[in-house]
């Protein structure tokens, strides 16, 4: 069996172990990356939409490949038609530019390793090292065969799935009312707006919302989630995405290039994502806007904060939970308060019916709102329609 050693060992290579690795590397620190695909970035499992707003936080410049299309803003629709359009910077953090994941991820990546981090790809973490109750590693399986790799710090950032976490002993368990189950395809040869991303509310979409995401003049990214708990049968989510296709005559003659399916968690911050000698870092921290799904930029911005944090404690060589308690709290002041209150508008939205959801757009249509927020919308709408937010008091 092969040894190997460094640093700091971040496991999964998606945007937010990448920028982990980078700024822990930057910072000084040996980082290492595996991850078990062959292949950063693919397969793609996002609607890959960013907001222009997060360049700057991460101090990222992106290349043509990795756009595939800006967009101007953003159309929400309610269940009877009514269409609130938003510009770019009111829309949020998944609206401004439509990513090329498989390039994007890719690019992270690179500066990760132009900071002198080592990426070895189709290594898959089995389990934890730990010496006297410590975690000093981790095993692993590779082309090479098995490893045992050696470090002071373990990150995980292996995804929805995140086994690391739960190797390690901290609660990331989730609900059936905390998890989205989606469908997407790519399909090209429709005729459509491509400079408007798309969302679709209501019963049509139970628990979630339909989406489509530009990629070029011809060709989306149309997908949809649904709450799990509110899920039939695993074949639902496909058949209820290829009625609604079928119904809009500028997506139905189109021709999917591909299809893809998984599941996000839509929950509460977890309480603890450090421990001595690991921390996470992600989705795997649950770092997803529980009503948009969304998890790239909190992922990019949770991992610069978490590999500023690694450099600091390698400086120091302390690992421990109290020295990455600079990582717990960096996060938690950037986006829990708006993460916990996403997840309780979540809560009540869920119970919604569509003649309220074709209230609240028809109101926004009329008053607007400066950026959409939970609180922003919940604000215009209790203006006209007091007795609509009565359940969601606590969030104003």
């Amino acid at each position: 069996m092969k040894n190997l050693e460094t640093d700091i060992l971040v496991v999964g290579a998606g945007p937010a172990g990448s920028m982990t690795a980078r700024y822990a590397a930057k910072g000084g620190a040996d980082v290492m990356i595996i991850e078990k695909r062959q292949e950063i970035g693919s397969p793609v499992r996002c609607a890959e939409g960013i907001s222009q707003s997060l360049l700057a936080k991460v101090d990222l410049e992106l290349t043509q490949k990795d756009i595939a299309r800006r967009v101007v803003g953003a159309k929400i629709f309610s269940p009877g038609g009514h269409c609130l359009t938003l510009s770019e910077k009111q829309a949020g953090d998944e609206v401004g530019i439509v990513l090329d994941r498989v390039f994007f991820d890719k690019h992270l990546a690179k500066l990760a390793i132009d900071e002198g981090a080592d990426v070895r790809l189709k290594t898959a973490a089995t389990g934890l090292i730990k010496l006297n109750g410590k975690i000093v590693g981790v095993k692993a399986t590779s082309p090479e065969g098995d490893l045992t790799i050696n470090a002071k710090c373990i990150v995980g950032a292996d995804g929805y799935e995140s086994q690391v976490g739960r190797w390690a002993g901290i609660d990331t368990k989730l609900s059936p009312n905390d998890i989205t189950s989606c469908f997407q395809y790519r399909l090209t040869g429709i005729d459509y707006d491509p400079d408007y991303c798309e969302f679709y509310l209501g019963s049509r979409a139970p628990g979630g919302y339909i989406w489509i995401f530009p990629k070029d003049e011809e060709t989306a990214n149309v997908g949809m989630g649904i709450q799990l708990a509110q899920l039939k049968t695993p074949a639902q989510i496909k058949q209820t995405l290829d009625r609604f296709i079928e119904k809009d005559e500028r997506l139905r003659d189109g021709k999917p290039l591909d299809m893809v399916s998984g599941a996000v968690s839509i929950c509460a911050p977890i309480d603890k994502t450090v421990m001595d000698n690991l921390l996470l870092v992600g989705d795997s921290a649950r770092q997803i806007d529980p009503i948009t799904g969304g998890g790239i930029s909190n992922g990019c911005i949770a991992g610069r904060i978490a590999g500023e944090a690694l450099a600091d404690a390698n400086e120091k060589n302390d690992f421990s939970e109290k020295s990455l308690q600079r990582y717990e709290n960096g996060w938690r002041d950037e986006m829990e308060n708006r993460l916990y209150r996403n997840w309780m508008a979540k809560e009540k939205l869920i119970k919604l019916s569509d003649e309220t959801f074709d209230k609240i757009i028809s109101t926004l249509e009329e008053v607007g709102v400066e950026k959409v927020s939970s609180l922003a919308i919940l604000q215009a709408v209790e203006k006209k329609y007091p007795d609509l937010v009565k359940e969601f008091k606590s969030l104003l």
